[in-house]
């Protein structure tokens, strides 16, 4: 690049002009279209000097700081610290003082010039230098404070969170053991159940732990549950959500709430005849009508929000303490819930809040909190809603560890939110909103993705401390043994996509790994969560040493783990510290992949730039369809005189049993199998690289959870992967 004011912003934003692409090739993203992603982040590229202007600014800003925002640091006898001081300060003897979280404070006085100086700056005459100093303290892992302190003045000179962390995350010890665990995945939205009110709910979610577990599973893997949007039921991806820190409301079981026996307007209407009859008929659809269901349980938490408040008992006690307890981030979901169902009552087009009044698009506006002051009661049936659902949720998690589950819930992190996002309303300086976060073209997407998400400032989160990171974490972490972090690359750099560009246009962010790593390892230790990052697609280099390295289990899709030749790797070569699994929410169920259902959709779709990359597509699925066979027959997982030839070979349930047998004998510690498998669906629940095309995210199971576990071949299938687990 011969772009010296270019580059150099570049640099400093962690942009790369260059990587491998998903089939290993070199790739390299033009000028033109790095210059349009930093227009977009807010810097006119196409000037030089202002992109100069930027770079010695923000370096200026580094050199004036004595001490960074945070530093994190593994566990250690000693730690170095990069300090800044102006030359008259460098010999003066300073007080370094470490407040650990427990309110200990520690003093150490220090002079910068005992240690190495790393670099100098003249500004304004004055000279700065750069030192990195040792502070020799034994610290417990946690969040501590580095306060340094000039003799004789109480006013700091500089502050800075100090994050000390252990080298790796926590994994239970049944698995550091040795101890193979299988469990089942599902979108807990496409329950059917006898009950439920025609969308799976945290009822169903206890009914399938008893089950799985009474079979010898071991855990149940869920999709993302954050908070969504109530007042736009239809906008049902678990993975554009609106706060990934709160709870999506629509998994409360109504009927599991205490107000329920004690409403009697509700009791009424329950009992009716119409009311069963319209519960019936939204259990028994194939698809979950979100505004059906949406409508029905919101009107009978207002009912029962009504009871709580007027009966003034304990429980509304509770419920002010947990209000409290959760403090401002509850409050910023509760009131933008709220307000989505104001303004749309208004206005129809008012989708969230970059279309509403400029006086309430943001939660520290003016016009926000005074509405706030007005509207309390509003506010509080918000987070009643929260309230009532978390409750739910941790007696699920409860439930698992009364049955001795290992892991028991093993909860999905989504990789962003909404742009119309309650989050990215209460926190506009953390997001870059004229970006969207997706992928460069792929196996799973061919045209690229993007997904319409606004990614963190990595700039920003550096200057909060990662608070928001630590927060997301310890959200994510709460009522679960497991957590997988969907596109785990998030870590270490990010796809941004300009709003409104294709998604070949973007380029990669990186954001600092090793941090975010260590954080991710202290959070999952103090939480006993293990932690799965989902790293299909592209993988940089180094990237799956840095993930075993920090105890991330790797993610195994059985269909994409092909040897160069072509052949399958046999699952008994997976490497240990990983999930192994057949299918995924992203890809066909077993029956669909294996007959090529998804490519045919993909095709109806307009999924694939020509005709040519559907056909090559479809050759290259039955080559593979033939190499599985292949495998199966090498390892005698299936009978000798059947399933030779692909291009004859259905995928009957005897195939499909037999596939998931052979994997689970493989030498992954953790497998998971989807329940559509169970029952040999052949739909897909979701299709990337599709919004309005296909009906994403509303499938439901073909069976009710009752009869499923009813079922003896699927019986017998599951006490198969337990006794191939045990081998």
């Amino acid at each position: 690049m011969n772009n010296p004011a270019l580059a150099s912003f570049m640099q400093l934003k962690g942009i790369d002009q260059h990587f491998v692409d998903a089939w290993g090739n070199p790739a390299t993203v033009s000028e033109e279209k790095i210059k349009n992603l930093i227009s977009h982040m807010g810097v006119d590229a196409s000037d030089e000097h202002a992109l100069m202007d930027y770079y010695n600014q923000q370096e200026l800003q580094h050199w004036l700081s004595v001490l960074a925002p945070v530093t994190v640091l593994q566990q250690a006898q000693s730690y170095l610290i990069e300090v800044h001081l102006p030359i008259d300060f460098v010999t003066d003897p300073l007080l370094y003082r470490i407040t650990t979280e427990d309110g200990l404070e520690i003093d150490k006085q220090i002079t910068a010039t005992d240690f190495p100086l790393l670099g100098c700056k003249d500004i304004n005459d004055i000279e700065f230098q750069l030192y990195e100093v040792e502070i020799d303290v034994p610290l417990d892992i946690g969040y501590h404070k580095l306060t340094l302190l000039e003799e004789g003045n109480d006013q700091p000179l500089a502050e800075m969170s100090l994050i000390i962390t252990p080298e790796s995350c926590f994994t239970p010890a049944p698995i550091k053991e040795g101890k193979k665990l299988w469990g089942a995945s599902v979108q807990l939205y496409c329950l059917k159940s006898e009950n439920n009110w025609g969308v799976g709910d945290f009822s169903d979610l206890k009914f399938l732990l008893q089950k799985t577990a009474e079979n010898g599973g071991d855990f149940i893997g869920l999709n993302p549950i954050h908070a969504l949007n109530p007042s736009q039921p239809k906008q049902a991806s678990p993975y554009s959500p609106s706060s990934r820190e709160w709870l999506n409301i629509i998994y409360t079981d109504i009927t599991a709430v205490p107000e329920f026996e004690e409403c009697g307007s509700l009791q009424k209407q329950y009992k009716s005849e119409a009311f069963q009859a319209e519960l019936s008929a939204l259990r028994g659809t194939d698809w979950v009508d979100y505004e059906a269901v949406t409508k029905l349980k919101l009107c009978a938490l207002r009912d029962m929000f009504d009871t709580l408040v007027n009966a003034k008992s304990n429980r509304l006690k509770e419920l002010d303490a947990y209000v409290t307890e959760k403090g401002s981030a509850l409050q910023q979901q509760a009131v933008y819930d709220a307000l989505r169902f104001k303004f749309l009552e208004e206005d129809q087009n008012a989708w969230g809040w970059p279309a509403w009044p400029q006086e309430f698009q943001s939660f520290n506006s003016e016009g926000t909190q005074q509405w706030c002051e007005e509207n309390k009661q509003e506010i509080l049936f918000w987070c009643y809603c929260q309230w009532v659902t978390e409750a739910q949720l941790a007696e699920a998690d409860k439930l698992a560890q009364s049955l001795g589950m290992s892991l028991g819930l093993y909860r999905d992190l989504a990789v962003g939110v909404g742009k119309g996002a309650s989050d990215v309303w209460a926190n506009h300086d953390l997001y870059c909103e004229q970006i969207s976060i997706g992928a460069p073209p792929d196996v799973l997407g061919p045209l690229g993705q993007s997904w319409g998400l606004p990614p963190w400032s990595p700039d920003q989160l550096f200057k909060a401390g990662y608070q928001p990171f630590i927060d997301l974490l310890q959200a994510n972490m709460s009522y679960c043994g497991a957590l997988r972090i969907d596109h785990v690359m998030a870590l270490l750099r990010l796809w941004w996509v300009p709003e409104g560009e294709t998604a070949d246009s973007g380029a990669y962010i990186y954001y600092n790994v090793y941090d975010m790593l260590n954080i991710l390892a202290l959070e999952s230790t103090r939480n006993q969560c293990l932690v799965i990052g989902e790293d299909l697609g592209t993988v940089p280099e180094g990237m799956d040493t840095l993930l075993q390295e920090a105890g991330v289990y790797s993610y195994k899709v059985f269909f994409f783990e092909q040897a160069p030749d072509g052949g399958f790797i046999s699952p008994d070569h997976y490497i240990q510290q990983a999930m192994a699994t057949l299918s995924t929410h992203d890809i066909a169920t077993i029956k669909g992949y294996w007959h090529c259902d998804d490519l045919y959709l993909g095709k109806e779709l307009g999924l694939y730039p020509d005709q040519a990359v559907f056909e090559r597509l479809l050759n290259d699925r039955v080559r593979a369809k033939q190499q599985i066979l292949n495998s199966l027959h090498g390892h005698q997982s299936i009978p000798d005189d059947q399933y030779h030839d692909a291009n004859t070979t259905g995928m009957d349930k005897q195939l499909n049993f037999k596939l998931q047998q052979h994997l689970a004998s493989g030498s992954a510690l953790l497998l998971s199998l989807q329940l559509e498998d169970f029952l040999e669906m052949d739909q897909p629940v979701n299709v990337p690289g599709t919004s309005d095309e296909y009906r994403n995210w509303q499938r439901k199971l073909s069976h009710n959870l009752e009869a499923l576990f009813a079922d003896e071949d699927i019986l017998s299938l599951l006490n198969k992967v337990t006794e191939a687990r045990s081998r």
